[in-house]
């Protein structure tokens, strides 16, 4: 079973309780269909612009953690026709900050959760 951790943006805390990236992560849908079975170790909330994301990666690794998934909101937007990536999601940093959370923790940081956009791939980071 691998240990996943979760960033997401602080830019939708209030909105989006992350029920569909649980549910995606505990089915091992979406995001997660590239493994056999998988369970949370910890959610973090990035702040703008990002300067903590290390320190947050270093804590979910110390805890068990053998991934890290940033939400798709992070790079994504729902639009009418579902999640779209042509437009961008809350983070414009957000291939920075995933090679951030990769280089400090030593652990693959993989962009997807829930609603991945239409023909997309979930891009890791190493």
């Amino acid at each position: 079973m691998t240990k996943v951790g979760l960033i997401r943006c602080e830019k939708n805390e209030t909105r989006c309780p992350l029920t569909n990236c649980f549910k995606t992560m505990l089915e091992t849908t979406e995001g997660f269909a590239g493994y056999d079975a998988c369970t949370p170790v910890g959610v973090f909330t990035c702040r703008c612009p990002g300067d903590n994301v290390a320190d947050m990666a270093k804590i979910l690794k110390s805890k068990g953690a053998q991934a890290i998934h940033l939400c798709t909101c992070t790079f994504a937007s729902k639009t009418e026709e579902g999640w779209d990536k042509t437009k961008g999601g809350f983070c414009p940093n957000i291939e920075k900050i995933a090679a951030d959370i990769s280089r400090a923790s030593g652990l693959p940081c993989i962009l997807g959760t829930a609603h991945l956009p239409k023909d997309y791939s979930p891009v890791t980071f190493e």
